[in-house]
C-alpha cells in the first residue's frame, strides 16, 4: 500500500508548536471554535457540530440555500487548522479523475506516473457537491469510508486527519442532482446554517462589511493537535445502556411506518462516535444519553427516506427522528463514573467501570 501525503506541495507547513504543549487538549478546541465563530456570526451550535464531526473522524454535509455562509464555514474550519486544504468546485462537467487523480505516461521514464487529485488533502472542501453527476459523486465513496484511493490497481492512503466538508443547495434548486443514498450515508452529520438573526447580521456588516473575514484568519492549531484530540475521543467511555439506547433509536427508524428507508448500521457507529466527541467537547471522558439525543437528528435525518404518503402529509425526516426520540426509553444516568478525570486532565485514560 502506497502512502501519499502532499502537505508540503499544497501549502502544509512543517511541524511547529502553537502553544498547545502542556495545555489541556480542550484549549485547542476552544481556540479553533473561537476562530471559526469569529467568521460565522451568531451560529455557535453549527460551529460546535462541525468540531464534533471533525473529532469523531467523520464528514460533514452543509445544506442550505445560497448565500448563508456554507462555503465560508467550511473554509473557516479548514484555515483554523494548519493542515493541507483543497477545494473542489463541483460542476456538471467535473470528472471522477479530477477528484481522485490519474496515471500519466512519462516518456522519459517509460512508465506511468500518478498525479494525485484534489482528494489528497487533510481537509477537502466539496463546494456544491450536488451540482456534479452521480458518477462523479461516487468518486468520493472509497476515500470517505476507507480513507484511501485505488487507481490502476494501486492503493494510496490519505493523510490524517482527513475530513470532507461538502456543501449543497436544496434539491429543489435548479441544476442540482440528489445525492445517492450511499453517498449521504457516508456523511456523519448534516447541518443547515440558516439565516442569521438581525443582531448577528448587523454585527456582520460592521465587522466584515469592507473585507472578507477569511483574509486575516490564521491557523490556531496544528494537525497534530487534532490527531491527539481524535485519539482522546476514541478513549471516551460509553456505558452499555447508552450503547443500547443508540441501537434502539436507529432500529426504530427501520420499522417506522413513515419511512421507506431507515438508518444503516453505519449510522449507529456514527451516532456513537459523535456522542463520544460531544462528551469530549464538554470536558467529559464518558458519554451521557444527552449526548446521543442532541446529535440524533443531525446524524440520522439525512439518511432517511420518507414514504410517499408521509411526503404528501409534509412529514419530514427530522420530525420522524424527533418522534422516535420521544417514544424511546432513555436510560437512567448515574452521573460521572468513579475514577474518571476530565478530558486532558489527570485521571483521563483510566480503566472505566463495567457498568454505570
Amino acid at each position: 500500500m502506497t502512502t501519499y501525503d502532499d502537505r508540503a506541495s499544497h501549502g502544509g507547513a512543517p511541524d511547529r508548536a502553537y502553544g498547545a504543549v502542556g495545555e489541556d487538549l480542550t484549549a485547542v478546541v476552544e481556540r479553533v471554535r473561537g476562530s471559526v465563530e469569529g467568521v460565522i456570526e451568531g451560529k455557535p451550535e453549527v460551529v460546535r457540530l462541525s468540531l464534533t464531526v471533525l473529532l469523531a473522524e467523520g464528514h460533514l454535509l452543509i445544506e442550505d440555500v445560497p448565500g448563508v455562509g456554507k462555503t465560508m464555514l467550511a473554509k473557516a474550519l479548514a484555515r483554523s487548522i494548519d493542515c493541507s486544504v483543497r477545494r473542489i468546485q463541483f460542476t456538471p462537467d467535473l470528472l471522477p479523475s479530477d477528484i481522485t487523480g490519474v496515471s500519466i505516461w512519462d516518456q522519459q521514464r517509460h512508465d506511468f506516473e500518478f498525479k494525485p487529485g484534489a482528494i489528497f488533502a487533510q481537509i477537502v472542501i466539496g463546494d456544491e457537491i450536488n451540482r456534479a453527476s452521480p458518477k462523479t459523486q461516487s468518486a468520493l465513496l472509497e476515500s470517505m469510508e476507507e480513507r484511501q484511493v485505488t487507481i490502476d490497481g494501486k492503493t494510496y492512503e490519505l493523510p490524517s486527519p482527513f475530513m470532507v466538508v461538502a456543501t449543497q443547495n436544496p434539491v429543489e434548486m435548479e441544476g442540482t442532482y440528489p445525492l445517492p443514498e450511499a453517498q449521504r450515508d457516508r456523511f456523519m452529520a448534516r447541518v443547515s446554517v440558516g439565516y442569521p438573526s438581525t443582531e448577528a447580521e448587523l454585527q456582520m456588516l460592521d465587522v466584515h462589511g469592507g473585507v472578507s473575514p477569511l483574509e486575516d484568519l490564521q491557523p490556531v492549531a496544528h494537525a497534530h493537535d487534532i490527531v491527539k484530540l481524535i485519539e482522546a475521543v476514541r478513549g471516551v467511555y460509553v456505558a452499555e445502556p447508552i450503547r443500547r439506547y443508540a441501537v434502539d433509536l436507529v432500529s426504530a427508524t427501520r420499522t417506522h411506518p413513515d419511512l421507506r428507508l431507515g438508518a444503516s448500521p453505519r449510522a449507529t457507529l456514527h451516532l456513537l462516535r459523535a456522542a463520544k466527541a460531544a462528551a469530549a467537547l464538554a470536558g467529559r471522558d464518558y458519554a451521557l444519553p444527552d449526548d446521543v439525543q442532541a446529535l440524533a437528528v443531525a446524524v440520522l435525518a439525512h439518511r432517511l427516506l420518507p414514504t410517499a404518503q408521509a411526503q404528501l402529509n409534509r412529514r419530514t425526516a427530522e420530525q420522524v427522528v424527533q418522534e422516535i426520540l420521544q417514544r424511546t426509553t432513555v436510560p437512567a444516568s448515574a452521573g460521572r463514573p468513579a475514577g474518571f478525570g476530565g478530558l486532558g486532565r489527570p485521571g483521563y485514560g483510566q480503566q472505566p467501570p463495567r457498568r454505570l
